[in-house]
């Protein structure tokens, strides 16, 4: 499907690490031979690796609005991504100047969080970055856009799966987490970029939705640990260790930033109050298939789980 008309889709944030959902939208659009300018913060590899696409890549700083305004002159379509950050709320406001400014947009996709959903005003248990992300939908509600809130939940990608859960399997076969009981329904980014490729191709029947994106079921980490196991073919388990025991021990071996420090211990502690326990069907309603199980991501990353 082309665009009606030849002029680029704004992608933002498609440099970003975790996840890569970005970079992957920029991938199917240009699949699709869609034009597409990306911002990214600066000149690197993975900058390279976007023009060797055939997207345009521009540089520059989400919370200075010269940069925005210069990154989206003439883009009618947009994706706002940004990386956990202390800025988010500030480059999401720039954004949305940004856009109201130029008038003529046909869609402004936002890249927000499950956790939204169950947030208000007043709650208090949330990490600051997930707090910025509820700051960020009010801010774009009220500027009017045409606006679309995607709300994926915690990613397969994500270091509670990928750093802790996959080091200590090729260690002992255990994913160790604190999670507890609790049930969740982690999505593969994949799915995440192509629900909102579809919804760049064609914005019409989108426009002032909001599509939370869960992975096919939700289960306990017990029930992972299974999927992991049939995936790779030997024993996996879970050990459910105390968490301010792995907060101490564990998380903060990594020298992380302290805000996105917060946010992961705050994502592991909401997982043992069942914030997580969710389960929704926009994602096949939107690209029409289902999500991807855990155990599809583990077979589609053999080299993940090496050694």
């Amino acid at each position: 499907m082309m665009m009606s008309d030849e002029r680029p889709i704004l992608v933002t944030g498609a440099a970003g690490s975790v996840g890569a959902v970005g970079r992957a939208v920029v991938g199917i659009l240009r699949q699709r031979d869609l034009p597409v300018r990306t911002l990214v913060h600066r000149e690197d590899d993975r900058a390279e690796a976007l023009r060797a696409t055939g997207a345009e890549v521009v540089a520059g700083d989400l919370t200075r609005g010269a940069d925005v305004v210069r990154a989206m002159a003439g883009c009618r379509r947009v994706y706002f991504s940004m990386s956990v950050s202390t800025s988010y709320l500030e480059a999401a406001a720039t954004a949305a100047a940004a856009a109201r400014e130029q008038g003529d947009l046909e869609v402004f996709i936002n890249m927000s969080q499950m956790t939204v959903s169950q947030m208000s005003l007043t709650s208090t248990t949330e990490s600051r970055q997930q707090r910025l992300h509820w700051l960020a939908e009010q801010v774009l509600d009220w500027s009017g856009l045409p606006g679309v809130q995607v709300r994926p939940t915690v990613f397969m990608e994500n270091p509670l799966f990928t750093t802790f859960a996959v080091s200590s399997i090729a260690k002992d076969g255990t994913i160790r987490l604190p999670f507890g009981s609790g049930r969740t329904s982690p999505v593969a980014s994949r799915d995440v970029a192509e629900v909102i490729a579809t919804i760049l191709v064609a914005p019409s029947p989108h426009i002032g939705k909001v599509y939370e994106l869960t992975g096919p079921r939700s289960q306990d980490l017990t029930g992972m640990a299974a999927e992991y196991s049939e995936a790779l073919g030997r024993s996996v388990t879970y050990v459910d260790v105390p968490y301010r025991q792995w907060v101490d021990q564990e998380l903060s071996t990594l020298g992380l930033p302290q805000h996105v420090f917060e946010h992961l211990a705050g994502m592991a502690r909401l997982h043992s109050e069942g914030r997580y326990d969710r389960v929704t069907h926009d994602i096949e309603k939107i690209i029409g298939r289902p999500a991807s199980s855990v155990r599809d991501f583990v077979t589609a990353h053999p080299a993940l789980f090496q050694g």
